[in-house]
């Protein structure tokens, strides 16, 4: 009986004690030379292999589905249905662990994300994983200091002052809420009046000005230090059933905590950060706060947060920071006469980290723009850069006037796109129509992709010439070999292996059923809610494309972290057991993917 099983490999590392003992009471090991066929198509398995050294391939006739290399393990899926679907060849002299199928099936019995893990679809693996990751997340966040959550200022008002004046103070300075500090009776007191108090006092009938505020403050405070975790801020605003919390560092008032900022933290740290934008007052404040979006990604990236929501809400904040940035720098009447807008990734809401700049602006018909528009799309351009985006190699941008228009000419700027078939026309396209308004006219640039919507909806030819493009980076099997940890000199570049594609031909699909969406995820819900495809191949699509996101995102947060810039490459020598399995498992979804658009689109026939 082997004793050195090693269960730090998924999906035994989510084995209890009592359930590792059932393992190493029952597993073998098997020894298989090269080009044995292990399991053909048909067979019934009665193990699950766990490789020690060695490789085996996966066949689907003679198309290699995946590869599987030391301590990968396959196959739990033909295992549980009893029959295999595909053909397994050791590609090498296999050494494997083989466990039975009766302790496999009693470990799924018993432990259902040992199940999901071993022989669900990529979505349900990546399910049972973010289960994990929710739960450490609001640890992690719980366990966040008073201090870095963000604080509303505190007002104080005297005690002898008329409502009506702190009505009006409250009104001026927009808060919710003052502190009334009340020294009429003996010992000093601090209270708050709030806007549920301004109510009972204009209810009471008495003039408003003769009334002092004591009257109506609230004297039972409940208080907080900066040190104290967000979790004990949770527990006294859940005890007390209040709505704030006055943040005191001994005698000092530090300012309010409201349970909106704390939920608002708790759900998302990009709260203060879009305070602060919004907040800001020139370009030099609005580049320091810039500089907190790359930090707030990586720590809700690091303590589990969702890929898709972290995208959603990058697209948030860099929405913010644009529109502040143009309105500092442009004159009211082009923002009002205008739509600023966003290209690509960003366009999308799929861009994590920063990457070149990608924008266009578009007036009304009509309209002249100021004498010294480019002199402020300079501005702006150098701006952005100054944020930590840089320039577009490709010039995409609104200091280039090929990115500038009227809203007739750059309609027919996108006519053109779409009657040409060059690579550069296909990208402009592309690009455009993940397009997301920023600042200004968004109306503008809607009636733009509604055009371009509908010209091509209705041109097979058109929409085949369009989809094609997902091959654009080519593609061979090479990626296999590095997978297995025999190629290793180079790193795998998921957006032009899985990203691009996946991205494109869900955007050809959308753009046949002349959708506004131009998020990819929802795109995808509302492909399904069509019927264009099933429910099943929205969730996996999704989740693959959440998963090469979140692993790009890894491979980039690594480099930062190295000071070295961000290449778009993963290290597949450097990737755990798990997280070879998941991408062996996103690049096959990515296959599926492409073969089902190349029969939707009928590529073939080109």
């Amino acid at each position: 009986m082997p004793n050195a099983f090693n269960f730090s490999v998924s999906p035994f590392d989510a084995l209890t004690p009592a359930q590792q003992q059932l393992v190493q009471g029952s597993v073998d090991i098997a020894y298989y030379p090269e080009g044995t066929v292990i399991l053909e198509v048909g067979a019934s398995p009665s193990h699950l292999w766990v490789n020690i050294k060695g490789h085996v391939t996966e066949y689907d006739g003679d198309d290699i589905l995946a590869s599987y290399g030391t301590n990968d393990v396959w196959d739990g899926r033909a295992l549980v249905a009893g029959r295999s679907s595909h053909r397994f060849v050791a590609s090498e002299e296999l050494l494997a662990y083989q466990v039975p199928r009766e302790t496999v099936m009693a470990l799924i019995a018993e432990n259902t994300t040992f199940g999901a893990l071993l022989f669900s679809e990529l979505s349900d693996k990546l399910n049972a994983l973010s289960q994990r990751s929710r739960e450490h997340e609001l640890r992690s966040l719980t366990l966040s200091r008073v201090e870095e959550a963000y604080l509303r200022p505190a007002y104080v008002v005297s005690g002898e002052q008329d409502v009506l004046s702190v009505i009006r103070l409250m009104n001026e300075k927009e808060a919710g809420s003052v502190l009334v500090r009340d020294e009429s009776q003996g010992p000093s007191r601090l209270g708050i009046f709030t806007q549920s108090r301004v109510q009972r006092a204009v209810l009471d009938g008495r003039p408003l000005n003769s009334m002092p505020v004591r009257e109506w403050a609230h004297f039972s405070l409940i208080t907080i230090s900066p040190t104290q975790q967000i979790g004990d801020a949770v527990a006294l605003l859940t005890h007390h059933r209040i709505l704030r919390l006055v943040v005191m560092q001994g005698d000092l008032i530090l300012g309010l905590l409201e349970s909106l900022d704390v939920f608002s933290f708790l759900s998302n740290q990009s709260h203060l950060i879009a305070l602060q934008i919004d907040a800001a007052d020139s370009i030099e404040t609005l580049a320091q706060t810039s500089g907190q979006v790359t930090r707030m990604v990586s720590n809700l990236y690091r303590n589990g947060t969702r890929v898709g929501l972290i995208g959603h809400l990058v697209q948030d904040l860099q929405a913010r920071l644009f529109d502040k940035a143009w309105r500092l720098i442009a004159p009211a009447e082009l923002v009002d006469n205008s739509c600023l807008l966003v290209m690509g990734s960003e366009g999308r809401g799929e861009q994590l980290l920063k990457t070149d700049q990608d924008n266009a602006l578009v007036w009304r018909d009509g309209y002249v723009p100021p004498a010294d528009l480019q002199a402020i799309c300079d501005r702006f351009s150098d701006a952005l850069a100054q944020f930590g985006y840089p320039p577009c190699a490709g010039h995409i941008m609104v200091n280039n006037p090929d990115w500038r228009d009227s809203a007739s000419d750059f309609t027919r700027r996108v006519r053109q796109w779409q009657l040409l078939s060059d690579g550069d026309a296909l990208m402009n396209l592309a690009i455009f129509l993940d397009a997301h308004a920023v600042s200004g006219d968004v109306r503008l640039l809607a009636q733009l992709q509604q055009e371009a919507r509908s010209a091509m909806a209705h041109s097979d030819a058109m929409l085949a010439r369009f989809a094609v493009a997902m091959d654009a980076f080519g593609s061979t099997q090479g990626w296999w070999s590095r997978l297995w940890g025999m190629d290793e000199s180079a790193g795998l570049n998921l957006k032009k292996e899985g990203i691009f594609p996946l991205v494109h031909g869900v955007r050809s699909l959308a753009l046949q059923a002349q959708l506004s969406e131009t998020n990819t995820s929802a795109r995808l819900d509302a492909l399904a809610a069509r019927g264009v495809i099933s429910t099943r191949q929205a969730s996996d699509w999704t989740q693959c494309l959440h998963y090469l996101m979140g692993m790009k995102l890894q491979a980039g947060l690594a480099e930062i972290d190295l000071n070295q810039s961000v290449s778009g490459n993963v290290d597949v020598g450097k990737l755990s057991t798990l997280e070879r399995d998941l991408l062996k498992d996103a690049l096959g979804v990515v296959k599926q993917c492409k073969v089902f658009l190349r029969q939707h689109f009928r590529l073939d026939a080109l």
